[in-house]
């Protein structure tokens, strides 16, 4: 079983119009301006939950597609090329003072869904506004990735699909850290979203890298793999979330309102991982015959895994069956070591530690343009 984190992809956001903002010089544009302005308010009635359409009507809108998030990941890349072709535009000219006025006059808002004060908010939810279309470009793909990844946890039972769609969530997110959020960061007020910071979409980025291994070694696991190279790949998935976990670090500093639920949750699954590995580095210990050895790495991984189990129920569930059955393992293998081979149980530095293996590499994100000529009436 995974740890799920769930959530991230209820964001809100308020109403933009883009045709009442920027001047169309023809109809051409203005129409295209319209254009953006409807597949957006689409997004909006469906992450603000408004909308009144029969699931009969939405599936048919969607060309047929069956799955909530499958309608949801449709309609934002319907979205996104007219974005980006609007970004292009006023970018070639975003020193004018009439588009800077214009920009801002969009009153781009959105909420958090990792912002701690939030949780505690009585008024509803809480808005940040920030005038610049990075902010809504960034906002954006980030829920394109973060619905990405709902997708990947529904169509869980195929193992390879789900990965799939983890390593292209992965991709979005490394995206956002390396091509969109760092041009975003100087002009970030003092009270940001998290969802705006650089650090935060790279450690999203691994999260999902380690999703995707996670994934690919229960794949291993079904296909009968030897616990020697299972040892390996849970390790593989532990290291990706101690990266990500450094990573949440540096971006607590950049905004000291960001929820601790998502970095407790990646520590349990470093620690959920790193105990699946020690339990299959134990087999194939006992496999090449060091029975004492397996002993005590299975001592050391429960002792340690008591000292990290997590608060939220649903994590602690898994945590509860996963160290029951590491322990049943334990007492079997003390019990052949009593009574047939009679070896030491060493402990501490003595024991042999799991080496990591990654195997999984993310799937870049190539945005898409829709290349439309757009002409706005500038005052020179």
């Amino acid at each position: 079983m995974m740890l799920h984190f769930s959530g991230l992809a209820k964001l809100k956001t308020k109403k933009i119009v883009f045709e009442d903002i920027y001047a169309a010089c023809d109809s051409a544009t203005l129409e295209q301006l319209k254009e953006l302005s409807s597949k957006r308010r689409v997004i909006e009635e469906t992450i603000n939950e408004s909308s009144f359409i029969t699931e009969a009507i939405a599936r048919e809108m969607s060309g047929g597609l069956t799955s909530r998030h499958q309608q949801d990941l449709y309609k934002l890349e319907q979205y996104l090329p007219l974005l980006e072709n609007l970004f292009f535009y006023t970018e070639e000219i975003s020193g004018n003072y009439q588009i800077v006025q214009w920009t801002s006059s969009l009153k781009i808002r959105w909420t958090s869904t990792l912002n701690a004060s939030s949780f505690f908010n009585i008024r509803g939810p809480k808005y940040f506004q920030i005038d610049n279309l990075l902010f809504e470009l960034g906002m954006t793909l980030f829920l394109y990735g973060a619905i990405l990844r709902e997708r990947a946890l529904e169509v869980l039972p195929d193992l390879v699909q789900s990965a799939t769609f983890f390593r292209e969530a992965a991709g979005v997110y490394d995206h956002l850290a390396r091509e969109i959020l760092p041009h975003l960061q100087p002009m970030l007020p003092p009270e940001r979203p998290p969802e705006a910071l650089s650090s935060l979409s790279a450690a999203m980025s691994l999260i999902c890298l380690a999703d995707a291994q996670a994934v690919t070694t229960r794949k291993a696991e079904e296909k009968g793999t030897s616990p020697s190279l299972l040892a390996k790949l849970h390790r593989g998935v532990a290291q990706f979330l101690e990266e990500a976990s450094g990573v949440l670090y540096t971006a607590t500093r950049e905004c000291k309102d960001i929820s601790s639920r998502i970095l407790e949750f990646v520590l349990s699954c470093k620690s959920l991982h790193e105990l699946r590995s020690q339990k299959y580095l134990a087999e194939s210990l006992k496999v090449s015959g060091q029975v004492g050895v397996a002993v005590g790495v299975l001592h050391s991984a429960l002792f340690d895994v008591k000292k990290k189990i997590p608060g939220e129920e649903s994590w602690k569930s898994v945590f509860h069956k996963e160290t029951d059955s590491v322990s049943e393992i334990c007492r079997k293998f003390e019990h052949e070591n009593d009574f047939v081979w009679h070896e030491k149980i060493p402990s501490g530095d003595n024991l042999p530690s799991p080496q990591g293996n990654r195997i999984v590499s993310l799937t870049p994100y190539n945005p898409k343009r829709w290349v439309r000529q757009l002409a706005f009436k500038i005052e020179i």
